[in-house]
Formats: structure tokens, C-alpha cells, sequence
């Protein structure tokens, strides 16, 4: 548009110079009507390539929105008082492009919660892109109070689809860690899902929620392993071994004392404990020694007996 003008100026000097010189009575009316000519053709020749311009953005805009690619700024010089309705317009288009592909992964997140997973990575990558168009230089202010909006709308949604997430995956990793039969697998599986708590705790560190889930994750690993040594208790007791039963009872509360679980459920798995430990105690106490030999020692204890008694007859 300078060009134009400083082109439109110099072809009105020129004219009226040449009109001037020629003798033309009016010089000023035919030299103003070419330079106006001229800027005309320049203001539409701008029109419509700033119209093209914004057309071939608003389509990338889309299909950048569609395949989940990150999106770009929106160009400084697009950004004009004739094209801030398209801005908007162009907004509300990938927000409502955005909002299909969640409802689409709701749909999925039953099945597969991985689903709700990748609907938190398009929510973080719609923000991280719209960010960065605000804090372009060009960005009108409409567009950013419409992006800000938005923007509100999908950090709820974020943050739905990331709380399903972690609720669906840490369901199915507690259920298949109650079905393997080793202590290690237990474990290990546990702690996958406890992973995946701790990843969405980094990102809302207060919600109730997860840490609820981590509790009972917990809760659940400290069991199986206070369960391991008191099935070792409960096995030496069987077998007559009250002494070595009270030491694996003992560890039991070695390792409860030490897990990371709430203080209801510690105390009540301390008082079965405790309770048990009284029980072996007491017999003990009433003179059950005798049991703590296995079978073949009390065979070959009574056999030494029957051996000293009757040399000594």
C-alpha cells in the first residue's frame, strides 16, 4: 500500500507537470483522477489477496486441528478489523473440530482407556497451540478473548478425559495384580499402576481423587506384603513351629510398621497380628514345647527315651 500511494503521488505530479507544460487550462482534474485510478486498483488487488491469504490459513487451520498436528500463530498481517469476524469464526471451527474428537474417545474410553489418554494429549496440544497465537503481536483482541474461552472449556475436558484415564488403567492393573499368584508379580504390577497415579498426581497434585487411588494402591501392596509372612506364620504354626511362627509374625509387623498405607487399616492388620502372637504365646505357655520338634525329631526323641530306659533296667 506505500508503494501504491508513493506511485499514486508521483503519477499525479507527473501528469499535471506534462498537462502544465502543454498549456492545459486544467492540469490538477485529469492528473488527480489517474493517481485516484491507481490507488483504487491497488486498495482491490490488496483485498483480494489478503481475502486468498486468509481463505488458504482457515483451511490449513482445520486440517491441522483434524489430524492433530500443532498449529501455527496466526500471521501478523492477517490480523486486520476486516477479517477479525473470520478470525473468530475460524476459532470456533477448530474448537468444535476438537470437541468431535473427544466425544468420539468418551465413547472409546469405555472399552480402552487409552483412548481418554489421547484425548488429553489433543487437549494439551489445542492449549499449547492456542497459547502461542495470543501471545502473537498480531492477534486481535476478540481472538484472544474467544481463545481464552475456549481454552477454559477444554482444560475441564483435559482434565476429565486425564482423571478417566488413570481411573480405567489403574483398575485394570490392581485387578490383573490380584490375579497373579507370585508376591513379585503383585507387586510389580501394583506399582505400574501406582506409576500411572503418580503421572497425573505431577499434574494436579490436590485432586482428592488420585490421591485416594494412591492410598488404596498402597494399601493394597503393604497387604501382600504383610500377607507373605503371615501365610509363612500361619504355615510354621501348622507344622508345631510356634517359636519360628511368632518370629514370621513378628516380621509381619516389621513390614506393616514400615508400608505406606492409612493408619485404620495398619491397626487393625497390627491387632490380628498381635492377637495371633498371644495365641501361639500362650501355648507355649501351657507347655506345648513338645510341638515345636518336627515329627521325625519327636520319633527319634522317644526312641532315645525308650533306648536310656532300658539299659538303665
Amino acid at each position: 500500500m506505500s508503494a501504491a500511494v508513493v506511485l499514486s503521488l508521483l503519477l499525479f505530479f507527473g501528469l499535471w507537470w506534462l498537462l502544465a507544460a502543454s498549456g492545459d487550462a486544467e492540469p490538477l482534474l485529469p492528473a488527480g483522477l489517474a493517481a485516484s485510478v491507481v490507488l483504487l486498483m491497488a486498495v482491490a488487488a490488496r483485498e483480494v489477496v489478503m481475502r486468498r491469504a486468509w481463505a488458504r490459513y482457515t483451511h490449513e487451520l482445520e486440517m491441522r486441528m483434524g489430524s492433530g498436528e500443532s498449529l501455527q500463530p496466526v500471521p501478523a498481517g492477517l490480523q486486520r478489523p476486516a477479517t477479525r469476524k473470520a478470525s473468530v469464526s475460524a476459532t470456533a471451527t477448530s474448537l468444535r473440530a476438537l470437541q468431535q474428537r473427544l466425544a468420539q474417545a468418551e465413547e472409546a474410553g469405555a472399552q480402552q482407556p487409552a483412548a481418554h489418554l489421547e484425548a488429553f494429549r489433543l487437549c494439551e496440544q489445542y492449549l499449547a497451540s492456542t497459547e502461542e497465537t495470543i501471545r502473537a503481536s498480531g492477534t486481535a483482541a476478540d481472538v484472544r478473548v474467544a481463545l481464552r474461552a475456549g481454552q477454559e472449556r477444554v482444560r475441564g475436558l483435559q482434565k476429565h478425559h486425564l482423571l478417566s484415564w488413570v481411573r480405567g488403567e489403574a483398575q485394570h492393573l490392581t485387578h490383573e495384580a490380584q490375579r497373579r499368584v507370585s508376591v513379585s508379580d503383585k507387586i510389580e504390577t501394583a506399582m505400574r499402576a501406582l506409576d500411572v497415579i503418580n503421572e497425573a498426581l505431577r499434574i494436579y497434585p490436590a485432586e482428592p481423587e488420585l490421591r485416594d487411588s494412591a492410598l488404596a494402591v498402597h494399601n493394597f501392596i503393604a497387604s501382600v506384603k504383610v500377607a507373605h509372612w503371615v501365610e509363612l506364620a500361619e504355615r510354621a504354626a501348622f507344622r508345631g513351629r510356634f517359636t519360628r511362627a511368632v518370629a514370621r509374625y513378628r516380621d509381619a509387623l516389621f513390614y506393616l510398621s514400615r508400608a505406606e498405607m492409612s493408619d485404620d487399616a495398619r491397626a487393625e492388620a497390627a491387632d490380628r497380628i498381635n492377637r495371633e502372637i498371644e495365641m501361639l504365646r500362650a501355648r507355649l505357655a501351657m507347655g506345648d514345647l513338645e510341638e515345636e520338634l518336627p515329627p521325625r525329631r519327636r520319633a527319634k526323641k522317644g526312641k532315645d527315651a525308650l533306648t536310656t530306659e532300658q539299659d538303665n533296667s
